[in-house]
């Protein structure tokens, strides 16, 4: 049964003792919560360990399964790093620690569990099992898992669940066993605590992985300036400083590296047709690639071309523009040529300035000086610009070598716009290399910690596996989508629905996910975030990725402003 990752519905803890709930995540980006007697293990030796330094790869901090359960024995989870390792196959999988109150379900012992296609009981994931017993306990006979992000009903007369776009039924049972273990420990781990290693936290760092409490709070992050384009200048400090799209090249490359190609990119081919669901906003950018056979959390497998900002008030649909698309094999549609876009010598001239006389300082790309040749003089076709011909850029007013940012531009995106290398101001519109996929937004009361004035905005990422494209590292070979769909969390605050708002500009102009390498598996050529930081857990903020972080929204609207997006881009719209 395929379903989302579920959402975390936040609690209200009127004592300091709760009990605790760990879970690992499988490949399809569903939690399975362990059994009552795997927790308890887990938490003594969480709690055990508490107060104590995490090192990475230290034995003190890993805690072998088969202790507690023989089955299990493979397995250990090693608490630095919050993952489940096999020992036997090198599998790693996430895993996480739920609190809830003593009468919730997990305090209570009871689980529900659904019939796999194989005859087995899978348990539902510990929020799923509190939301149930909640909505039964009020009389409610059919629950509808929509809230949390799922696609189905649940109907507890009948003990079935449903696929609302499928019909398909699938048996349901409540059980009640040994409760889960109780636990006073609710601290959220400071400075000397828990090392993240996900995706997000690993990308923007250039020092490695990011610890203490919120270390998705950047508050080195400057503000986007006005009126300029918005940029990060090289006065910022710390990890989170790489955010340039163009890798610098080192002092002995310059000169090795293959010739570059500077014709015409390729643009993306235009959507299919489709409709949308109800209920819901949704902006889809459904492209090349073929939906995956699994139920999606919307009403069946739409697609419709972005048109504007989508309300996203109950009831509401996108603005959708049906595309007849030829049938053609899939690597055809992703290699196939789009839109003519600029020459690459073109852009150059458009956002610089000739200088007649070289300033007495070096470029910064091919570390030369500006006084003598480009150091990609000998790489790079270019009949219109020579190797010593010196720039300066409009707006920020460094220097470079015209054949410098021309390479540079060509081993980025080639979307028409240029990123100065010194200080990161945005000329133009910037666009990434994510997927196609679709992006959904739904709205419910319950409030996040720390934003107890208003509801939550619930945003679903779906990216399917598919080709990639001549912008992506392995042109015309697959590239895989772990752990969709993606559900992240923000306040129905006026700051949050900002945030909502530039996020949809931001997944328009494809820079929410990129193809590449996953800093947390190592796997090549899969979707990974793209430095733009998502909450992707409502409650207690022990990864990280949760709430209270009053930090949060300020920062990820910098996140924003250094890809370019900012106010004046939902003007313009």
């Amino acid at each position: 049964m395929a379903m989302a990752p579920s959402s975390s519905l936040p609690q209200v803890y009127p004592s300091h003792v709760v009990v605790a709930v760990w879970e690992w995540q499988d490949g399809l980006g569903i939690w399975h919560p362990y059994s009552a007697t795997v927790c308890s293990f887990i938490e003594q030796h969480f709690v055990r360990q508490r107060g104590q330094h995490f090192g990475l790869g230290s034995l003190a901090h890993s805690i072998p399964l088969g202790q507690a359960d023989p089955s299990l024995a493979p397995y250990i989870i090693d608490l630095p790093s919050w993952t489940q390792f096999r020992q036997n196959t090198g599998t790693m999988r996430s895993v996480r620690r739920h609190l809830f109150s003593q009468n919730s379900a997990p305090g209570q012992g009871i689980v529900w569990e659904w019939l796999g296609d194989d005859g087995s009981w899978v348990a539902y994931e510990a929020r799923i099992c509190d939301y149930l017993e909640q909505q039964v306990a009020r009389g409610i006979q059919v629950v509808d898992l929509a809230p949390l992000g799922y696609n189905y009903t649940v109907n507890y007369a009948t003990l079935t669940q449903t696929n609302k776009t499928s019909s398909f039924c699938r048996s349901v049972r409540r059980q009640v066993g040994p409760v889960y273990p109780v636990t006073s420990d609710i601290a959220v781990p400071r400075q000397m605590g828990l090392i993240c290693f996900c995706q997000q936290c690993l990308h923007g760092s250039g020092t490695g992985p990011v610890s203490g409490r919120y270390r998705h709070s950047m508050t080195n992050l400057p503000a986007y300036p006005a009126p300029q384009a918005p940029h990060r200048t090289t006065t910022v400090s710390g990890a989170h400083q790489a955010f340039a799209p163009y890798n610098k090249p080192s002092l002995s490359g310059a000169r090795s590296a293959p010739r570059l190609n500077t014709t015409n990119p390729w643009a993306a081919a235009p959507p299919v047709p489709g409709n949308q669901s109800l209920f819901h906003s949704s902006l889809s950018h459904l492209g090349p690639q073929l939906l995956p056979s699994g139920p999606s959390t919307s009403s069946g497998a739409s697609a419709s071309f972005p048109s504007g900002p989508s309300s996203s008030s109950p009831g509401s649909a996108p603005t959708t523009v049906p595309v007849q698309m030829p049938k053609v094999s899939r690597v055809q549609q992703a290699l196939a040529e789009g839109a003519p876009k600029p020459e690459p010598e073109q852009v150059i001239r458009k956002y610089t300035e000739e200088l007649k006389v070289a300033p007495e300082e070096d470029c910064i790309i091919c570390m030369e000086k500006l006084a003598v040749a480009s150091g990609y003089s000998d790489m790079t076709d270019s009949k219109a610009l020579g190797p010593m011909v010196v720039g300066r850029l409009t707006k920020c007013s460094h220097a470079f070598h015209l054949l410098c940012l021309l390479a540079m531009y060509c081993n980025g995106n080639k979307d028409g716009s240029l990123q100065c290398p010194s200080c990161k101001t945005i000329y133009g519109e910037k666009t990434g290399t994510q997927p196609w996929g679709k992006m959904e937004v739904f709205r419910f009361q319950m409030s996040l910690p720390g934003h107890e004035d208003c509801g939550t905005i619930l945003i679903v990422y779906n990216i399917p596996h598919g080709i990639q494209g001549p912008e992506h590292p392995s042109p015309g070979k697959p590239f895989t989508a772990r752990g969709f769909p993606r559900q992240c969390y923000l306040p129905d605050s006026p700051q949050g629905r900002k945030v909502l708002e530039l996020l949809k500009v931001a997944w328009k102009r494809r820079l929410i996910f990129t193809v590449g390498t996953s800093s947390t598996t190592g796997e090549t050529d899969t979707v990974v975030w793209n430095e733009i930081h998502h909450k992707t857990e409502m409650d207690r903020n022990v990864t990280g990725h949760g709430y209270p972080d009053p930090n949060y929204l300020q920062n990820v609207l910098a996140e924003l402003a250094a890809q370019g997006v900012t106010e004046d881009c939902l003007e313009q719209q």
